[in-house]
């Protein structure tokens, strides 16, 4: 399982993760676009984000790739110009274990997980306390933080 946060210029983009029929994942609608100063509505998208799961979804073809769904919340229009100014999380479960990985810039573009903000939670921790510590770890950057 994986979900996707995004931070972008004081606004959290908290898309729906469908897996697709190939393995991979995507971005998808609903879209929670809250502010990510406000920690009690981040908690709240984050959680309602790991309880939609990952639905399963056709593969669509190169024809059919729909644009990411987060761009029409953030008002752009490329991927480029979101991820330009954007940093990335990614929370994924595996056999019950979270973690929380912040993402930084590639030289080619892209996000690839930072080593140094890989943040792993004890087996069966609740998931307000997951969102609890995404939501620090957004605000820590926030705030001058690292």
């Amino acid at each position: 399982m994986l979900w996707n946060l995004y931070l972008r210029n004081g606004m959290a983009y908290v898309p729906t993760v469908a897996q697709t029929e190939a393995g991979f994942f995507i971005d998808v609608e609903p879209v929670e676009a809250v502010p990510a100063s406000d920690a009690e509505a981040l908690q709240r998208a984050v959680k309602q984000a790991i309880n939609r799961g990952n639905p399963k979804i056709p593969t669509p073809t190169r024809a059919t790739f729909p644009k990411p769904a987060v761009l029409k919340y953030a008002k752009v229009k490329s991927w480029s110009a979101f991820e330009r100014d954007s940093i990335n999380w990614t929370i994924v479960e595996k056999e019950g274990c979270y973690q929380i990985k912040r993402g930084r810039r590639r030289a080619e573009g892209g996000w690839e997980d930072d080593p140094e903000h890989i943040e792993v939670l004890p087996r069966g921790v609740e998931l307000s306390e997951i969102a609890q510590r995404v939501v620090s770890s957004v605000q820590s950057v926030i705030d001058g933080g690292q």
